[in-house]
């Protein structure tokens, strides 16, 4: 079945919710902390979770950052990747009429791939199924990170043009350490 991008939805939620529980988790920095709470409120409320996802005016209120500090949340919505099954979730988050984001924000996209999926090219071809999305909401490009022992996730970011802008260190609400900031011209 050929690979694409759906909203998230009910109907899709099953799917989501098993890659939870068997350890994948959307956050690359808080991985098992966001799994148990996206746990928790898919059983509180699975309608308010799905529409929680696609969040275009920062309405959800203010961001939890990894340390526990706040800031002010951005607009954004996620996709998942599909192939007929649940593959992994693109995350996207931007301000409005600028493609600049706040220093507090390490890149407009964020994306994961369950373990028992990776390999196979869904993490470059979501990315790709996902410039359009990003191009429509008026950026002329969007930055991405990764850290410099991930080759993986540098490959599917070359993979869809993007050119390494820097070496950076991590704000400490991220954990500090090293990392590299990515450009994908839109």
């Amino acid at each position: 079945m050929a690979v694409t991008l759906i909203r998230p939805s009910l109907e899709a939620l099953p799917g989501y919710a098993g890659a939870l529980r068997r350890g994948w988790s959307p956050d690359n920095v808080r991985g098992a902390v966001t799994a148990a709470l996206h746990l928790e409120k898919i059983a509180e409320d699975p309608v308010a979770f799905v529409e929680g996802l696609e969040d275009r005016e920062a309405r959800l209120g203010p961001l939890t950052m990894p340390d526990g500090t706040q800031r002010a949340r951005l607009p954004g919505f996620v996709r998942w990747i599909w192939d007929g099954d649940f593959c992994g979730s693109v995350g996207f988050r931007w301000q409005p009429g600028s493609s600049d984001l706040p220093e507090h924000v390490l890149g407009h996209v964020g994306y994961a791939v369950v373990a028992w999926k990776r390999g196979q090219g869904l993490a470059s071809e979501g990315l790709r199924l996902f410039l359009p999305l990003a191009r429509a909401e008026g950026l002329t490009h969007i930055d991405l990170t990764a850290d410099p022992d991930n080759i993986p996730s540098q490959k599917v970011i070359l993979n869809n043009g993007g050119r390494l802008l820097e070496r950076f260190r991590k704000d400490e609400a991220y954990g500090g350490g090293e990392s590299l900031r990515f450009r994908i011209d839109l």
